[in-house]
């Protein structure tokens, strides 16, 4: 069976909310995927009288497109849509049928204001979990905009088209058969790679915040849902909701909480927030921060937000290299999520740079995917905690080096190998491979605050025990500040503490801009 009982259920719920009728176009042919296909789209169209079922002729197979009667959306599966896109097919079907997308209004008017064709395929993996959100933002693209088509190809059922396009890492995505970008993305992303970037007009009339949050993961979240407890005014301006957690798959250490994934906790996060009244701003980075009559913040498309206090929580970002070929090879070889781009290195030799927990972590991971491993850490031993260590030397297709510095990369039009010295020989070594997997830890994402606001030799915010930071007005929280450990449960703490110390900064210094409740 492709759906197991419990799916179905959920399936059934969400086909009752369909609110127009859909035609399922399917070209299959006789290989085990097709089969399935054809059993997939079967069940989907008994479920819902609102479905029926045509077999045509797409320009790949397996593959099956989504449908309005009379017309044709532009969404289209090639492969099976389950695994972490099954999600994606569900919202296909919504939207397609009629559903309002949930995009703010000045993003859809970017999108229906694009006139040239525009033809998007997103080559995927179902363990990917940043793969849904290209798919699912290029998918409402297709729906709001007759003149852009979406197909979605998942790379196991077309491993041919993978290889000849050498795409070594996923999501990737091409635009009009031309490479256009790789990497999670959101619907803001995409519309300012196309060149449609937000003028800041939207911010024009937006007035001040009591508290206005930069940063949208766990310590953002945090601190937005405490201050918006106490009835103040609160907003959220964020690159990315969700920031590194995003690419954690499995998460075991949020205290009540026995196992969940990256993506479904940010998830969680966005709709607690969703809850009070938060004005969210995604995709909009911060180019500086000055202190006035209030506290003003400078995004990049040259708007500025104002507010009595604000809180930094701008979380870190993977740590790279710095050595040749790393940024000639990325997306090529070079990779820094295992988990996202590790089925593409099956039965490949690849290495892993970094000896502490996520390092280790990926390597015992890739084990299971890859032909060999190898993991390269420049101290005299790892870092990773003792039971990770003693799995990791368990495993049969695992090399451990240590004292080994990596020097370069290397490669032609991909990776072929990575050069590294022996630091106690001084000896130069070779090893050949066709990925390379980067996990050495994080930066803080604080450039846009040099010489406004104290941070340390590694540039994290120098905090308070209340969060404050050198700038009256302006706390911080979470990876982004000097606290020592860098753990979720502990960055969710900090945007509390740091939403107390804002409102009780507000208390002392200013007059909220609505009644205090809470006090």
């Amino acid at each position: 069976m492709v759906l197991d009982t419990q799916i179905k259920a959920q399936l059934q719920q969400y086909l009752t909310m369909l609110e127009g009728d859909l035609v399922l176009k399917i070209s299959a042919g006789e290989d085990k995927t097709s089969r399935d296909m054809v059993e997939l789209v079967t069940e989907l169209e008994k479920m819902s009288p609102r479905i029926t079922v045509e077999h045509v002729q797409l320009e790949r197979t397996p593959s099956f497109s989504v449908n309005k009667v009379g017309e044709d959306s532009g969404v289209v599966f090639a492969g099976l849509p389950l695994g972490h896109e099954f999600t994606s097919l569900v919202l296909a079907l919504l939207q397609v049928s009629g559903r309002a997308p949930k995009v703010d209004e000045a993003v859809i008017k970017r999108i229906q204001a694009i006139q040239e064709p525009l033809h998007f395929e997103t080559f995927v993996s179902l363990t990917c979990h940043n793969c849904p959100d290209v798919v699912q933002a290029l998918n409402i693209m297709a729906v709001l905009n007759p003149n852009i088509t979406h197909t979605m190809v998942e790379g196991g059922t077309f491993q041919d088209e993978v290889k000849a396009k050498d795409i070594m890492a996923v999501p990737t995505v091409f635009l009009n058969n031309e490479n256009f970008a790789g990497g999670r993305m959101e619907i803001e992303d995409i519309l300012q790679k196309l060149g449609s970037k937000s003028d800041g007009t939207e911010f024009a009339n937006v007035e001040p915040f009591d508290v206005l949050v930069v940063g949208g993961g766990p310590a953002g979240a945090s601190a937005a849902i405490y201050t918006a407890r106490k009835g103040i005014r609160t907003g959220i301006v964020a690159e990315r909701f969700g920031g590194q957690v995003n690419d954690t798959l499995s998460i075991e250490n949020i205290i009540g909480t026995k196992v969940t994934e990256g993506p479904k906790f940010v998830a969680s996060l966005e709709g607690h927030v969703a809850d009070y009244d938060i004005e969210v701003m995604k995709s909009q980075r911060v180019a500086h921060i000055s202190r006035k009559e209030l506290v003003e913040v400078e995004l990049e498309n040259g708007a500025v937000l104002k507010s009595k206090a604000v809180i930094l929580s701008t979380g870190a970002r993977y740590r790279q290299l710095g050595v040749p070929g790393e940024e000639a090879f990325k997306n090529k070889g070079v990779a820094y999520c295992p988990h996202c781009d590790g089925p593409i290195f099956k039965g490949k030799n690849v290495a892993v740079v970094g000896g502490g927990n996520s390092g280790v972590e990926a390597a015992i991971d890739l084990a299971g995917i890859v032909n060999h491993v190898t993991l390269l850490q420049r101290g005299n031993e790892l870092k990773a905690d003792r039971v990770l260590q003693e799995r990791l030397r368990s495993l049969p297709n695992v090399t451990v080096l240590t004292n080994a510095l990596t020097q370069e990369i290397t490669g032609t039009d991909k990776v072929n190998g990575l050069t590294y010295v022996d630091r106690v020989s001084g000896q130069e070594h070779h090893i050949e491979l066709e990925g390379v997997f980067v996990q050495i830890g994080l930066l803080p994402n604080t450039e846009f605050l040099r010489g406004t606001i104290d941070v340390n030799a590694h540039g994290e915010i120098i905090v308070d025990k209340h969060g404050a930071t050198s700038m009256p007005g302006v706390f911080a929280a979470g990876d982004c500040t000097d606290t020592v450990y860098k753990q979720i449960v502990i960055s969710m703490g900090s945007g509390a503490t740091a939403a107390l110390g804002a409102f009780d900064y507000l208390i002392r210094h200013t007059a909220p801009t609505q009644e205090l409740v809470g006090v």
